[in-house]
């Protein structure tokens, strides 16, 4: 017998009318030409409604801890990729520069 909780389909509308909500005020931020903070407040929405969709939609929330430890591996390892490669690209000599 499988331990899988059941979640209401309530939980996956109010959800999902959250994401709505979220993807407006996405578009809102941009129109309103936040400057350096567009950047972050557009990156801060899309973690949370990445963090929504991985918790709720795909179950993590209701799952056990070595699924969660496999999805966040995968995070540390994506984070450690753009770290290398930020750190190529910004020590990287630029002699063709004056070109």
């Amino acid at each position: 017998m499988s331990n899988h909780k059941i979640v209401p389909a309530k939980v996956f509308f109010k959800v999902a009318a959250v994401l709505f909500i979220l993807t407006f005020l996405t578009v809102i931020c941009h129109q309103l030409h936040l400057g350096a903070f567009a950047g972050p407040v557009a990156f801060l929405i899309a973690t949370v409604k990445g963090a929504l969709v991985l918790l709720i939609f795909m179950h993590l929330k209701y799952d056990n801890m070595t699924n969660r430890v496999i999805f966040g591996s995968g995070f540390f390892f994506l984070l450690l990729l753009l770290g290398f490669t930020s750190l190529d690209i910004l020590t990287r000599i630029k002699a063709f520069s004056t070109l």
